[in-house]
Formats: C-alpha cells, sequence, structure tokens
C-alpha cells in the first residue's frame, strides 16, 4: 500500500467561490446520492427540486453568506462543507461531502476540523448540524469530532440533529 500526501483544505467566502473551484460537481454528487439514498429515483441534476439544482447553478450565489471550506488531492477538488456564518452565537454545517475515491484518507475529518475552527474564528459559540439517520458513519465521524445528539430543530422524518459546544 502506498501512502497517499494528505488533501490540502481551505476556507473560501461564498462570495468569492468561481466556476472553477470544483464545488458544483461535489455538490451534484452529494445532492444526487442523497435522493437516492431517501429512495426517490432523480436521473440527474435537472431532476433535483429546485433548492438543490439552485446551489449546483450558483453556488456562489447560494452560499454568498457562508463560508466553503474545501479539499484538494492535487488541482482537484474532492470534498466539501459549508459553515454558515453565527446567528445569535450558532454556526451550521450543512453539504459535508467527500468523493468516494478518496474516503479513507482523513478528508472528511479535516473538513470537520476546519469547519469547527473556522466557525470559533467567526465568532460561534455553538456549532449544529443535522445528519440523515442513516448515514451512521457521518454520526460517528461527528461524534468523533465532539457532537452531541439534542433536540430536533428540524421536522423532516429520519433526521438526527446534532451540537458542537
Amino acid at each position: 500500500m502506498t501512502d497517499q500526501p494528505p488533501v490540502a483544505v481551505t476556507a473560501v467566502a461564498g462570495r468569492d467561490l468561481s466556476s472553477t473551484d470544483g464545488l458544483t460537481e461535489l455538490l451534484t454528487a452529494y445532492h444526487l446520492f442523497t435522493e437516492a439514498e431517501k429512495g426517490l429515483a432523480v436521473g440527474g441534476a435537472d431532476g433535483l427540486p429546485d433548492r438543490y439544482r439552485s446551489e449546483i447553478l450558483s453556488p456562489r450565489s447560494a452560499f454568498a453568506d457562508d463560508t466553503v471550506v474545501v479539499a484538494r488531492d492535487g488541482r482537484a477538488a474532492v470534498g466539501c462543507v459549508v459553515v454558515t456564518a453565527p446567528v445569535e452565537g450558532v454556526a451550521e454545517i450543512k453539504r459535508l461531502w467527500v468523493d468516494p475515491s478518496v474516503r479513507g484518507r482523513g478528508v472528511a475529518s479535516a473538513l470537520v476540523e476546519a469547519a469547527l475552527a473556522h466557525a470559533a474564528e467567526s465568532g460561534a459559540l455553538r456549532v449544529r448540524l443535522s445528519v440523515w439517520s442513516w448515514r451512521s458513519g457521518a454520526i460517528a465521524l461527528y461524534a468523533r469530532a465532539g457532537f452531541g445528539v439534542v433536540e430536533s430543530w428540524d421536522a423532516r422524518d429520519g433526521l438526527v440533529c446534532m451540537e458542537h459546544a
């Protein structure tokens, strides 16, 4: 087994995203995979709900007030997570995705760690997230990062709400 170098993780203000950052491809994969997990047949990005298509078509607009942490393996974007600006001391992590070809290399952990660091630097006292209950690997990752399950703030069935203080 060959050791592979770690990926580089950088935070970018959403308003500064460019069309060449690779985020469109990552978000497309994320949303298509999520819809498939829910059992919804979506043939491609055009079949996604409008709210998800808007993120794919213009991440810069969708995340203008947020920060996007991107992991790169060389020049290729291989992972991302969005961190919202704190509101009343609470930031939110969403859209964590790592390309399946680089999973097992600590990319998701690095993204979560960078997201938490950015949230703290931005003045967040707490960071929250929601994750589908069937994503046991993600729930375990978040627990290792210090998140705990809290009462749900989202009425959708199957979501687990977690918070890091």
